[in-house]
Formats: C-alpha cells, structure tokens, sequence
C-alpha cells in the first residue's frame, strides 16, 4: 500500500507545489485548505504524515497540531514556516511536530523529511505491533517469548487451564515451572488459592505436617492445631515442585488424595474433603526414578495426565534479546530509576552462551550488569564465563580493519569521508529528523543542510 500524504495548506499554489515536488515518490496525496476539510480526511483517508502550514487563512495550525499529534494512530506532522519563523517551529516540534521545513523549500529536502516521516509513521507501527505482542505474552503471566517452543507451551497451558485434569511440569532449572504452573491456575475458573510445596526444600520430618496438618499434641512440638496446604488449597490449585525428590511412604499417602480426595490431619481421625487441582513439576526424568525404584510409576501416571515440558533456554535462544530486554528495563527502573541499554557485543555474548542456568541465570546476569554498569550494560559488565565463551573457536568475532587494510588518501577525502559517515550516523540516531540532528551536532539547520548536499547524503542515504 502507498504511503499516504495530506497537504494542509490555504494557499492552492503551496499546496500544487508540495503535490508536485512529492508526485515521483509514489505517495497517495490529498489535499485540504483548512481544519475542518483536515478534519473530514483524516479519518477517511487516514494519512501517515501531514503537511501542515503553520498560517492558515483565519486559523491557526500550531493550534491544530496538539489534535492531530494526540490521535489514536497519530499521523507525522511536518510544519510549514514562513521566513523568519524558526521560534514558532520550535514551538511547533515540542507541541510534537518531527520537523519543519521552512518556505521557500528546497525540493529535495521536502522529498528527504516526507521520507523520514513515513518511515517513523512504519517504525511507530512497527512498535505498536510489538507491544500488542508484548501484551499478548503477558497476558500468560510473567512468561515472555515468542519462539515456537514457548508458543507450544502457551497452547498447552490455554488448553489444560479450564480442566481438571492434572498436569506434569518438566523442565531444567530455571526454566520458569512454577510461572507456568501459575498460569494454568490464573487462567483456570477456581476460585480458591495457589499453594506451593517445594517438595525437596521441607525437612523429610514435616513433609506430612505441611501437607495434611496436624492435631495439637500430635507429636513433639506440635503445641497447636495447624491447617495443611491441602487444606489451604481448597478450590484452589495444589503446585508439587520438586515432586521427584518426595519420600516414598509419603508418595503412597499422596495417592490415596489423589484418588480419595480426602485426608485426615496427623493425630485425627476426622475425613476431610477437598477439591483442588494438582499441578507439579519435576526437573529429573521421573521414568528413570521408577526403573530406579524412587517414584512410584502409578503416582506417576495419577500426576501426568497432561505433561507439559518447558524447553530450556539454549533450545529458544531467539526469545533472549526479549527477556534480557525486559529484565534491563525492570531493574534499570528498580536501581537507576532511568532506561539502560545493552551493547550489540553485549547482545552477541548472551546469544551466544549456551545457559546451563537458564532464565534464573539470563535474569541475574542482566540484574549484575545494570548495578555494575555506566551508561549501558557491555561485555566487560559479564560475567567471565559469559565473555570467555563468546570468545570460544567458532564463535562469530566482529571484524576490526588493522592498519595494513586501512586506505590511504588525502586529508581533504579522509575527512570528507568521516563527516559523510558522522552526520549520516546522527541522521540515523535522530529518525533524519534535521533539526534534532543539527542540534547534535552543534550546526545550524541550514549548515547541516548545505552539508547533506555538499557531501552527496540527500541521494545516498535519503532517496535512493
């Protein structure tokens, strides 16, 4: 589809002139001689970027702007000035205007910023595409990603989630089971609690106790009635993590809950029924702990009716510029209280490390480097495994020029060739936004300009 282009202006020889100097682009253009025919476009012809006239006739268009910046998909505004009239461009650009482009304008500088627009009106798209994706991904909770290994997981859990049927985490460490356990339950109808056991961190001793409660007096240093997790769970979901290191004669009373649904406190007599869901999780391989004799294989298959495996991070490596991204911005806020970018050689070094620690390890090294770094997280704010293994024998090495390759040339090119490369770099930093890169550069906006021509950028870089 052709970018669309409207032209706001009172003065019907402007308004031809811009149509004209823009007609080789491509652009869908229309075109409008006050507000209310702007008005009656937009929503009609929905443009990507406007040009609007500072001065129209009985009206102002420095006070339209804040309309047409605040919309929902909010066009690109260019502002036309008269001569003389930088103070209310100015003004303009922080009303939210990109840029400005004074009369009489040059054609190929209308060509270049109608360009930059449109392409920031495509990139703030682009965003907004994103970030409904972001918002779909947490609307699953904390799991982040969009590889297909984790979309897989994302299918599962919104299929088991209004059920009863229980469900079996695997995963390596670090993996994210219990987010994903906690999903199953946030998207579940139950109206009761999510309870978690870690099944491997209570002393062998208690383990009965913290499932099924005791009686006061029930055994040495139980002073008083206390209420289980079972208990606590009602209409609610039961998590098991760790379910393979729990003790074998407490494997067989799980499996008379399971199929009872009922238990009695240590040192009672008394029935009690529940209704909870029971989701656990596991990283060892359960199957070799039934040939082994550690876990029960009818447990098993009371717990699995759905299995669920989470794949560990080397395995969906393509999601880690977004966890890493997330984690930075979460604890840039939490420590800096300001943003904290991560260098490309940075990004290049977690992509290529292999994370045995999965995304526990990705979080804590992000936290690391934010406390540890200036400006923005690099490679020398890794860890040494980290920095060490992107340096590995088969790992991609950014190539440096060495002097022997270095071109040799006049003083006069050589320069020409480092403003080319440096004002192009702030044009690319600022969207080719010639004010804003003017500023950066300590030029005037006219300088700058006559730079862009003199060094060939308007063709090379603008409108190839």
């Amino acid at each position: 589809m052709r970018p669309k282009i409207l032209i706001v202006d009172d003065e019907p020889a402007a308004r031809f002139g811009i149509s004209k100097g823009l007609e080789r682009e491509g652009y869908s253009i229309a075109e409008a001689q006050d507000v209310s025919s702007a008005d009656a476009l937009l929503d009609a012809f929905d443009p990507s970027v406007v040009i609007l006239d500072i001065k129209l006739a009985n009206e102002s268009g420095l006070d339209y702007l804040p309309s047409l910046v605040s919309r929902g998909d909010p066009p690109v505004v260019l502002v036309v000035t008269g001569q003389g009239n930088e103070r209310i461009a100015a003004e303009a650009i922080k009303r939210g205007a990109f840029d400005y482009l004074p009369k009489p304008f040059d054609l190929d500088e209308l060509r270049l910023l109608t360009r930059n627009a449109v392409g920031v009106h495509a990139l703030r798209g682009e965003n907004r595409r994103l970030r409904d994706a972001i918002l779909r991904v947490e609307s699953l909770g904390r799991i982040i990603g969009s590889s297909a290994e984790i979309k897989g997981v994302y299918q599962l859990i919104e299929r088991v989630a209004e059920t009863n049927v229980s469900v079996l985490i695997e995963g390596e460490s670090g993996t994210g089971k219990e987010l994903v356990a906690r999903e199953i339950h946030g998207l579940s109808k139950r109206s009761g609690e999510f309870v978690p056991i870690n099944c491997s961190a209570v002393p062998s001793e208690l383990v009965e106790s913290e499932l099924f409660g005791h009686e006061a007096g029930a055994f040495t240093g139980a002073g008083k009635r206390r209420i289980g997790r079972f208990e606590s769970a009602n209409n609610g979901t039961i998590f098991l993590d760790e379910i393979g290191d729990m003790r074998l004669e407490v494997q067989a009373k799980l499996l008379r809950v399971l199929e009872d649904r009922a238990f009695s406190r240590i040192g009672s007599n008394e029935c009690i029924s529940f209704n909870a869901r029971f989701v656990s999780a596991t990283n060892k391989p359960l199957r070799k702990a039934i040939e082994q004799g550690s876990f029960r294989d009818d447990l098993y298959y009371r717990l699995s009716t759905v299995a669920i495996t989470v794949p560990p991070l080397r395995e969906r490596k393509s999601d880690i510029p977004v966890l890493a991204s997330q984690f930075c911005n979460r604890f840039s806020q939490a420590y800096r209280g300001r943003p904290v970018n991560i260098t490309n050689a940075a990004f290049d070094a977690l992509l290529r490390y292999d994370w045995p620690g999965n995304i526990r390890q990705l979080k804590n090294v992000i936290e690391r480097g934010v406390v540890l770094c200036d400006d923005e997280i690099t490679l020398e704010n890794l860890p040494d495994e980290i920095r060490c293994d992107s340096k590995k024998p088969g790992k991609l090495e950014p190539i440096a020029q060495s002097d022997e390759n270095l071109k040799i040339v006049g003083l006069k090119e050589a320069r020409k060739g480092f403003e080319a490369a440096y004002i192009e770099k702030c044009l690319e930093a600022t969207q080719g936004n010639i004010t804003k890169a003017a500023q950066l550069l300590g030029l005037h906006r006219q300088s700058l300009q006559q730079k862009i021509r003199e060094l060939g950028l308007t063709k090379k870089f603008f409108l190839q």
